[in-house]
């Protein structure tokens, strides 16, 4: 478990990293993609979806506020339009990493495991573990990013990765752009109760997964 733990604290530093320059750079904000947003919304719903996907899409790179994104994404194009742009955008950006890492990851793998016992033992533990990472990856911020990335570097069947890319974002994106489409200005309640609730959701999920698998709450057979 230690070479998994390995891989992921090393992707997490990548992804912290960039975090860390967007943030002091302010390169992208939730104001910015909201303003965004905004000067695009008479442009049309067609290029309103563009842009969503556009800016979802950024997350793989840049760590944008996929959140947030996804709830203005709601609010500014209704549930069903916000739920379609932010369902297309979640999930190119799984299939994307999983491309890139599954193709190119053995590189870097190599470099932060250099013994192959330790890629083996970290394959291995992600094989058992992999599918519920990334059920649960939400509750999280940028382990959706990680365990994508990781499913493709330890060769995961793409069809078991696209199942369980699809289960976790599928119902988190319908839940946050119908808050989004009834939110406002003057009423952003339902936006923040719907950020908490599915956090919260996610992680009383992992906690009962937890118990009632024992030691092994990710096992997956």
């Amino acid at each position: 478990m230690k070479s998994l733990l390995k891989l992921i604290f090393s992707l997490s530093l990548v992804f912290i990293s960039i975090l860390l320059v967007i943030k002091f750079t302010g390169v992208i904000t939730i104001e910015k993609v909201e303003n965004w947003l905004l000067m695009a919304k008479d442009t049309g719903v067609i290029t309103l979806i563009l842009i969503v996907i556009v800016i979802l899409l950024s997350d793989l790179l840049l760590s944008i506020p996929t959140l947030a994104t996804v709830i203005l994404s709601g609010y500014f194009l209704g549930h069903t339009y916000g739920a379609v742009a932010s369902l297309i955008g979640l999930m190119l950006i799984g299939i994307l990493g999983y491309i890139l890492s599954y193709y190119h990851g053995e590189k870097i793998e190599k470099r932060i495991l250099p013994s192959e016992n330790q890629r083996l033992e970290a394959r291995q533990n992600f094989k058992k573990h992999g599918y519920s990472m990334i059920l649960f990856s939400r509750a999280i911020p940028m382990l959706p990013e990680i365990s994508a990335c990781l499913a493709g570097m330890t060769n995961m069947p793409f069809k078991k990765f696209l199942s369980a890319w699809s289960l976790s974002v599928t119902p988190y994106v319908l839940i946050c752009t119908y808050a989004g489409s009834v939110s406002s200005i003057d009423n952003p309640t339902p936006a923040i109760y719907s950020a908490l609730g599915v956090n919260l959701i996610l992680w009383l999920a992992w906690l009962i997964t937890r118990k009632v698998r024992g030691s092994d709450p990710y096992k997956i057979n």
